[in-house]
C-alpha cells in the first residue's frame, strides 16, 4: 500500500470578487456588445486606463469625506518606492488623470467611453461587490448643456436595446461651487438646529459632507431630510438656465424624468447636472447608472481647466435587472458541431473545418475528454447527444466509410424530418449554397 499523496489546502478567490463562466459569460458578451453599437452611434471611442493609480488622485478628486476614500478603497504600499497605490474604486478620476498627463483635449474635446473591473472594499451582497464592474461614458472638454442631454439619452437608448422596462430617471441640478457652499452652510445651521434627531452616521456628516444627510436611508429621518433646506433656492439664473436646456432637450427626446431634490451622488467632484436611473426590482441597490456634470476635476488632479459630463452603469446589476425581468437568456452560437467516427481521420477533419471557419462559421469539433480511449473518439450515439446538446444547426459526420468516397454526411439538427444527406469534401468551401439546395 503507498502513503497517500499530502495535498496542499484547496485555495478559493477572495471573497466578494466573482468567477464568471459559460453561460453566464454570455450575458457579459451580450450587454458588451449593444454597448459598443450604441456608443458608436454616438460617437464615442473606446479608451482603457490602469486598474492601479497613485492613492492621491482618488483623495484629491473623489474627496476626502466620500466614503469611497474613508472607508472602501483598496490601498497599499508599493515595496519598491514606498508610493501609496489604490486599485480603482470608480474610473472617472483616473480617466481625467489621463487626460490630463497626456493632453488629450490638445485638438479638441473627446466623446470617451470604457468598460472594466472597480474595487471597492464593502460587505458584499445583491449587486453589490468587492471587484464589480463598470461601463462609463465620458464627455470631456464640453460646456454645454446639450451634452448632459445626449448622455442621458445615450443611456435610455441602451435601456431599450437590452429590453430593460421600469427603469426611471432622476435628475437634479447641484449648481456651481459658490451656490453649494451657501447650500452647505444653511444645512448645516439647520442640522445642527435638529441635532437630538440625527443618526451617528449622520452626526459623523454634519462636519465632514453635510450634503450626504440627505441621502440617509434612515426612515426615522425623513420628515427631518424633506423640510432642509433645499438647494435649488440657492441657485442662480445660469444655472436654473442650464437645467433647463437640459429638461428641454429630454423632454423632446420623450425622456421621462422627475425632479428629485435630495438627489448629491456620493463624491464631491459634481457640480450642475447630476442624474441617476432607478429601479425598483433589485431591492436597496436600485441605482443602475449615475452620473452628472463635473466641470473641476481636472483642476482637482492638477490639470487645466476642461469641463466634463458622464456616467457609469453596473454591469452586475443591469445583468440582474436582465434576469429579474426575464428577458430572454443569450446562447452561445454555434452553426456546425463535428461528428467524427475515428482518431485516424482527425488530420483530414481538423484541414475541413478550418475551411468552414475561413468563412465564418462556428464550429465546435468533437473531442476526447479525460481518461479516454487514445485510439477512440467514443460512440457515435453519444457524440450525437453532445452536438444536439451544444445548439448547433448541423452535424457534420465524418465516417470511415464516407471519408472513403471523399464525402461527408450532413444532419440538421434542429429539424428531425429532414433527411441526412451527403456532400463531398471539397463542396464544404461553399457551404451554405450546397446546405440550402440539397436540404430542399
Amino acid at each position: 500500500m503507498t502513503d497517500a499523496v499530502s495535498r496542499p489546502p484547496k485555495l478559493v478567490g477572495v471573497k466578494g470578487m466573482n468567477d464568471i463562466f459559460p453561460p453566464e459569460s454570455i450575458w457579459w458578451e451580450q450587454l458588451e456588445q449593444h454597448v459598443r453599437s450604441e456608443m458608436g452611434a454616438f460617437g464615442y471611442l473606446n479608451v482603457r486606463t490602469p486598474i492601479v493609480e497613485p492613492t492621491p488622485l482618488f483623495v484629491r478628486g473623489l474627496g476626502q469625506n466620500t466614503d469611497v476614500v474613508d472607508k472602501e478603497m483598496y490601498s497599499f504600499v508599493d515595496r519598491l518606492n514606498g508610493e501609496s497605490l489604490t486599485l480603482r474604486p470608480e474610473n472617472t478620476a483616473g480617466l481625467v488623470r489621463a487626460a490630463s498627463e497626456h493632453s488629450l483635449l490638445h485638438d479638441g474635446p473627446k466623446r470617451l467611453f470604457y468598460m472594466g473591473p472597480m474595487f471597492r472594499h464593502e460587505r458584499p451582497q445583491r449587486g453589490r461587490y468587492r471587484q464589480f464592474h463598470q461601463v462609463g461614458a465620458e464627455a470631456l472638454g464640453f460646456s454645454g448643456y446639450e451634452v448632459d442631454a445626449e448622455l442621458i439619452v445615450l443611456a435610455h437608448r441602451l435601456w431599450k436595446r437590452l429590453g430593460l422596462t421600469g427603469v426611471t430617471l432622476e435628475i437634479n441640478c447641484l449648481g456651481q461651487p459658490n451656490e453649494r457652499l451657501a447650500h452647505k452652510a444653511a444645512l448645516v445651521a439647520y442640522f445642527t438646529q435638529h441635532r437630538s434627531e440625527l443618526d451617528e452616521d449622520s452626526l459623523r456628516r454634519l462636519t465632514t459632507n453635510p450634503l450626504r444627510i440627505l441621502d440617509t436611508k434612515n426612515p426615522h429621518m425623513q420628515t427631518l431630510v424633506n423640510e432642509a433646506p433645499k438647494l435649488i433656492e440657492f441657485l442662480g439664473a445660469p444655472s436654473h438656465a442650464f437645467f433647463d436646456g437640459v429638461k428641454a432637450i429630454l423632454s423632446a427626446h420623450d425622456v421621462a424624468f422627475t425632479i428629485n431634490p435630495r438627489l448629491v451622488r456620493g463624491l464631491d467632484y459634481y457640480n450642475l447636472t447630476v442624474f441617476e436611473f432607478v429601479t425598483d426590482q433589485l431591492g436597496a441597490q436600485g441605482t443602475i447608472c449615475g452620473g452628472g456634470r463635473y466641470d473641476y476635476l481636472f483642476q482637482e488632479v492638477g490639470g487645466k481647466a476642461a469641463p466634463a459630463v458622464g456616467w457609469a452603469l453596473g454591469v452586475e446589476r443591469v445583468l440582474e435587472l436582465l434576469k429579474v425581468q426575464g428577458v430572454a437568456q443569450p446562447s452561445a452560437h454555434v452553426d456546425i458541431y463535428a461528428v467524427i467516427e475515428s482518431v485516424a481521420q482527425l488530420p483530414v477533419v481538423m484541414a475541413c473545418l478550418q475551411k468552414l471557419r475561413d468563412q465564418g462559421l462556428v464550429v465546435y469539433m468533437h473531442a476526447r475528454g479525460q481518461g479516454a480511449d487514445d485510439q477512440s473518439m467514443g460512440s457515435m450515439k453519444s457524440q450525437f447527444k453532445r452536438a444536439d446538446a451544444s445548439g448547433a444547426q448541423y452535424a457534420l459526420v465524418f465516417g470511415v466509410d464516407e471519408l472513403q468516397r471523399h464525402m461527408v454526411g450532413v444532419k440538421n439538427l434542429r429539424d428531425r424530418a429532414a433527411p441526412q444527406i451527403e456532400v463531398s469534401l471539397d463542396a464544404l468551401v461553399q457551404w451554405r449554397a450546397v446546405v440550402e439546395n440539397r436540404s430542399q
